[in-house]
């Protein structure tokens, strides 16, 4: 099955590439790599570049001029380039751990989308990651991240949990299995015909919009927290405003008592 892996970014190259990285030493190697990127500059194109040099692998950067938190319009805009029956979505700060790709397709099914997490890092934790840390899966392992500024948690189950374990804590956490846009994933047929992302939509739940239109459909979740890892890098979020949040949740609470399957405002504006 081949897997269209969607991220956004916007000018943060450092995690980005360390995010690109993440996905070169995947498991599961039928995949192309859409980079959906809301305004960045040069920097951000040069990284790229020298990452499909140095890796041997090709990069579709789908870019947009700087309009602010427009990243619903930038996704839209990535998913028409997509070439795979099968989307997966994540962002420029979550480095995937290496069966990132395998476990999403492992559990894929019709009529089903997938919900995962992610484990949050500090900044110093964050910085100290390098590429040769993916590569070994350090940058995974509970002893070198807490080496290196994590404090210890019980949050830290979300990196060490397998087999029964793994698969109980994925039924009894009370997170429900919603659209996470640093996670998750869908079938390209089922996300097309929901018009993809509701470009009315800023900072604040925009990406479990579209996951409540696939609910309204009648497509299902599964929850896959504990299963598909990815450690979240830390940033500032200077581009979020009130306003923005007022607004989706305006919107959300149409999507749900109206039960839209499809916005008037995704990839083909009615």
């Amino acid at each position: 099955m081949k897997v269209s892996v969607i991220f956004s970014t916007y000018n943060s190259p450092d995690w980005m590439e360390k995010v690109l990285w993440g996905f070169y030493y995947q498991t599961y190697k039928n995949f192309e790599i859409i980079i959906a990127d809301d305004g960045s500059g040069q920097e951000t194109k040069d990284r790229i570049a020298h990452f499909c040099q140095e890796s041997g692998m090709q990069v579709k950067h789908v870019w947009q001029e700087d309009d602010g938190f427009q990243k619903t319009r930038i996704l839209n805009k990535a998913l028409q380039q997509c070439d795979g029956e099968y989307i997966l979505f994540t962002d420029g700060d979550c480095i995937p751990r290496n069966d990132f790709i395998e476990i999403h397709v492992q559990n894929a099914e019709k009529g089903y989308f997938l919900s995962g997490g992610y484990f949050k890092l500090p900044m110093s934790t964050s910085e100290a990651i390098k590429k040769e840390h993916i590569k070994s899966g350090d940058a995974f392992n509970p002893d070198w991240l807490i080496k290196h500024g994590l404090k210890k948690t019980h949050k830290l189950m979300k990196l060490t949990a397998t087999g029964w374990k793994e698969k109980a804590l994925n039924r009894l956490t009370p997170t429900k299995a919603t659209w996470n846009g640093h996670n998750a994933s869908g079938w390209k047929e089922d996300i097309i015909s929901a018009n993809g992302f509701d470009e009315r939509m800023q900072y604040g739940g925009e990406d479990r919009e579209l996951g409540e239109r696939m609910f309204n459909k009648g497509i299902k979740s599964k929850q896959i927290r504990y299963s598909a890892i990815c450690i979240h890098l830390d940033h500032a979020r200077g581009y979020v405003k009130p306003e923005m949040i007022k607004k989706n949740r305006a919107i959300r609470k149409s999507t749900k008592q109206k039960c839209l399957t499809r916005t008037a405002y995704g990839i083909v504006k009615d």
